[in-house]
């Protein structure tokens, strides 16, 4: 195996395997390792198909050097939170072991860390094959603070609603389903918009806000796994 491969293997695949441990620490119970490992695999898998999707319905025959308009970059968010929405919905929760709240958001952590593993690591794979270390690890390190904490952000939502909602009746926990996969998409387009907006202004203040944002959602998400860990049975 080429070095420069394998290091672009490494630098994309990290980060979310330290944030996947660190995410399934909240869990008193933990779901069987089988689970997670197939929920993560199938989160990479989903890459290919979003792409696909992307490429077909939202970028086909885009010029590759005129910027994506902002209802571009919403419609490609919204092909990559609905695929990792499908395995949620098709897989994970039918999975014998989502028996109590907290389950579906991490399943939904775990399908998004899958996802930004293989994105990780289609991103940082040119500047290695290239020779270009350096780039390579800037840009992996800042995926691993900005990217994939945003899939894991927005991702989340559906799964916090469906544990929030999980001793409600079935047609509750369907709309909240469709509810957070709508926040999903709608959190994931902003950061979208934002950095590309940075970028191509060249504005670092407002690049290092976007960020901060994403690191205080972060927290939010602590203090949600608090709220799912105190949801029990209503009373009749």
């Amino acid at each position: 195996m080429n070095i420069n491969f394998l290091y672009a293997i490494l630098t994309g695949i990290l980060p979310p395997l330290i944030w996947l441990v660190f995410w399934l620490r909240e869990d008193a119970n933990p779901e069987p390792r089988s689970l997670i490992s197939s929920l993560f695999f199938a989160g990479a898998v989903s890459v290919i198909v979003a792409l696909l999707c992307e490429g077909f319905i939202v970028l086909h025959g885009q010029d590759p050097n005129i910027p994506y308009t902002n209802l571009q970059w919403i419609l490609l968010a919204g092909v990559e939170e609905i695929v990792k929405f499908i395995i949620l919905i098709t897989v994970a929760l039918n999975a014998k072991s989502n028996d109590e709240p907290i389950d579906a958001m991490m399943y939904c952590i775990t399908i998004a860390l899958g996802f930004a593993a293989l994105e990780n690591i289609l991103f940082v794979m040119g500047p290695f094959a290239h020779g270009n270390a350096v780039e390579g690890l800037i840009n992996g390190n800042m995926r691993a603070i900005g990217a994939t904490l945003v899939h894991t952000v927005s991702t989340v939502c559906p799964g916090f609603i469906y544990g929030y909602l999980f001793y409600s009746k079935k047609i509750t926990k369907f709309f909240g389903l469709i509810i957070g996969l709508a926040a999903a998409i709608t959190i994931h387009s902003l950061f979208n918009i934002s950095v590309t907006g940075s970028v191509i202004g060249g504005d670092t203040t407002n690049t290092l806000r976007v960020f901060a944002w994403i690191w205080g959602a972060v927290v939010i998400m602590i203090v949600l796994f608090e709220e799912i860990k105190m949801v029990r049975p209503k009373e009749i």
